[in-house]
């Protein structure tokens, strides 16, 4: 671009003095100004009344300019319709109406002097007649309600100072002077116009301090209950967490020359329990948190959140527990968002904790399909070997699985399978964003493990369940 070019309208260094002319304008009005109600049918009929207004102050005042000045006709109806011309435009652009009302005011003074040592004492109204004294009020009052204080009384100011030109200055004979009359009713209108928008630009920065206000005290509610759950599950989770874990540590000790797999029994049960007690932390943390999400936060998660990477370890805690873990996965490992991955490892482990207590003796299978569009999860349990006994749980798992799913935009069924177990699969979508349920691809492989059924007398059946139990 040449040196001597101009700058864009759109550059850095117009966009303040855009701004500047838009407020010198008063193209930035108040949000609850009168004139421009959030209501269409009040706005509209704003309008309505201003144009009668101006249309009447039109006739009054070319009919006034006519017989009481001598003007012709044609000057009279062009000065008259000036007057109205700035009342409409004052309802967008107050200050050039101001401007376009208190030139056409003068340009009446200044044609009417020459006329006013013709006519008999006493002479009719000057420099201000009637109809242009009412439509310069009109056009300040709007000036005052879409403008700053400054600007208002700058051309209150101006005003002033033009009629004083007109009548001290300039002057007439045989008139009736309305100078000091018509300052005074414009100072009036003026400090009508400013207590408004005052008024309303209060009422607004009340509302937005009500707003503020509702807000703050919510998120301290909300800070305060997060605290008092964090200190309750410290209290109760983590205290019992910790029993359990140097009870752990401490068993083999009592016991002389204690067998391998009774320590490596107490080994699992102790590490599970330092791995609870470190995700607990995690979730006081977040719990404790004002702003968990802000990585600077010293109160954040100190650790990663569980992934698909962990499914091994999970699965290992699971075989130690008891469980006969059978895994197989199909396709090739992608990368998802955390959100994904996490959902995927929580349905997993949720899934084993239930046959865990729904089913223990079993056998499981976990199949893990990364297909193009997502991963597909297979969670699959056989009849329970062992006597169920019944489970403290809150019934909520499945209903968490689902959650998780949906959120992600994904599915989630949980169904008794014919070998007496249960079957867990899951879909989630690559991208994590809600999308269409599709069913399953008829050509998945089904879990291929057949479980030989146990006979119906046998005494450590389960009898069937009476409502939906996770498995």
């Amino acid at each position: 671009m040449p040196h001597n070019a101009p700058a864009p309208e759109n550059t850095p260094e117009h966009t303040p003095r855009k701004t500047r002319l838009r407020t010198w304008l008063g193209e930035t009005p108040s949000p609850h100004s009168p004139p421009f109600s959030k209501y269409r049918w009040l706005r509209l009929l704003t309008y309505l009344l201003t144009a009668y207004t101006a249309l009447g102050i039109a006739l009054a005042g070319s009919d006034e300019l006519h017989t009481s000045y001598g003007l012709t006709t044609a000057v009279a109806l062009l000065i008259g319709a000036l007057q109205a011309t700035a009342i409409v435009l004052a309802l967008w652009r107050p200050t050039p109406a101001w401007t376009l009302s208190l030139a056409a005011a003068a340009l009446t003074a200044l044609l009417a002097r020459p006329h006013l040592g013709t006519v008999s004492t006493p002479g009719p109204d000057w420099p201000w007649t009637t109809p242009t004294l009412l439509a310069h009020m009109a056009v300040l009052l709007l000036l005052a309600l879409r403008v700053r204080i400054r600007l208002t009384l700058a051309a209150l100011a101006v005003t002033t100072l033009t009629t004083y030109v007109l009548q001290g200055v300039i002057g007439a004979q045989r008139y009736s002077s309305t100078g000091v009359i018509a300052v005074a009713l414009f100072a009036l209108t003026v400090l009508v116009g400013t207590a408004l928008r005052g008024r309303s630009e209060a009422r607004t920065q009340l509302i937005e301090q009500t707003t503020i206000t509702a807000e703050e005290r919510a998120r301290r509610t909300l800070l305060e209950e997060r605290s008092r759950i964090a200190r309750e599950l410290h209290d109760v989770v983590a205290h019992h967490m910790s029993v359990i874990s140097i009870q752990a540590q401490v068993a083999p000790h009592l016991v002389e020359n204690p067998p391998e797999e009774l320590k490596e029994n107490l080994a699992g049960i102790r590490n599970n329990a330092l791995e609870a007690l470190t995700e607990l932390r995690r979730v006081l943390g977040v719990l404790r948190s004002e702003s968990p999400d802000n990585p600077g936060n010293p109160d954040a998660t100190e650790g990663p959140q569980p992934n698909l990477a962990r499914l091994d370890a999970l699965i290992e805690n699971t075989r130690a527990a008891g469980l006969d873990v059978v895994t197989h996965f199909r396709g090739e490992s992608r990368t998802y968002p955390p959100g994904v991955e996490l959902s995927a490892y929580r349905i997993v482990q949720e899934a084993l904790s239930n046959a865990l207590r729904h089913a223990p003796g079993s056998s499981v299978r976990v199949e893990v399909s990364h297909q193009s569009d997502g991963i597909l999860l297979c969670v699959t349990n056989s009849r329970p070997r062992h006597p169920v006994q019944p489970s403290p749980g809150s019934g909520h798992g499945l209903l968490g699985m689902r959650e998780r799913a949906a959120m992600l935009g994904g599915h989630l069924s949980a169904i008794p399978n014919l070998h007496g177990g249960f079957t867990v699969t899951a879909f989630l979508p690559k991208t994590g964003t809600p999308r269409q349920p599709r069913p399953l691809r008829p050509d998945f492989p089904r879990p291929d493990i057949h479980f030989p059924p146990l006979p119906d007398d046998d005494p450590h059946h389960p009898q069937p369940p009476t409502g939906e139990k996770t498995p």
